[in-house]
């Protein structure tokens, strides 16, 4: 898998465009295990960094922008995104989260302390997207179940619904994700609260063609109870 095809927000595992192996034909929730571990196990091939900016809109509409970066580091057993932000001058706290394929992610601070449940469901950058969604925290949850399969944005979807066992007041219950078929990549997903009302929704907003494929340029979460919103916008 090319650095180019990792596109790492939410992502670092989902959007890409190559092959996608079907879950078994087996029971709904057997499946959902199946396709969470698939979407688990995708790492890239090599080191890379990957750079953007935020766009981050308020309940009232207001807007700033905040420089974001992604430098990841690949080994044979693991491999770990490093986020950083900066507003001007100002180097906001970063983070880092280890990936591994047959264990939880590890979340660290800048000065390597290993992060709590509670610290990860905390914002990054003053934006949408917390620690927790960009380490794709859901999917680990022991819960996963394939409940049905429908068109989603012109795509051929199966639905994946991510429940979470023990939900914080301010986290999520459950996580629905709409993976297109053929590819694996991430058509939508909505994330909703512990009343199971929902609280974010997620989607891909902007390609660009380069070298004959469709890449990622900008994806975009909302939070509707706040009524805020922050863009991610790629360099490719």
């Amino acid at each position: 898998m090319s650095a180019r095809r990792v596109i790492v927000v939410w992502l670092a595992a989902l959007l890409v465009t190559g092959s996608f192996a079907a879950t078994t034909k087996d029971s709904a929730p057997a499946k959902g295990r199946a396709l969470a571990q698939q979407l688990l196990s995708l790492k890239p091939e090599s080191n890379f960094t990957n750079t953007g900016k935020l766009i981050i809109r308020g309940p009232k509409k207001q807007r700033h922008e905040v420089a974001y970066q992604c430098r990841v580091s690949v080994t044979e057993t693991n491999w770990t995104s490093y986020y950083s932000a900066s507003q001007g001058t100002n180097v906001l706290p970063g983070f880092s989260v280890e990936h591994r394929a047959s264990a939880a992610n590890r979340y660290f601070d800048d000065r390597t302390n290993l992060l709590t449940a509670t610290q990860i469901a905390v914002s990054f950058a003053g934006s949408d997207f917390s620690l927790a969604d960009l380490g794709l925290e859901f999917f680990h949850w022991p819960d996963q179940c394939v409940v049905k399969w429908e068109i989603k944005r012109s795509f051929g979807c199966k639905v994946l619904e991510s429940r979470n066992p023990e939900p914080d007041a301010g986290g999520y219950s459950r996580v629905l994700s709409w993976i297109h078929t053929e590819t694996g990549g991430l058509i939508q997903a909505e994330a909703y609260d512990a009343r199971g009302k929902l609280l974010k929704e997620f989607r891909p907003t902007e390609t660009e063609k380069i070298n004959g494929r469709h890449e990622l340029k900008e994806m975009e979460i909302e939070n509707v109870q706040a009524n805020t919103r922050t863009t991610l916008v790629f360099d490719l």
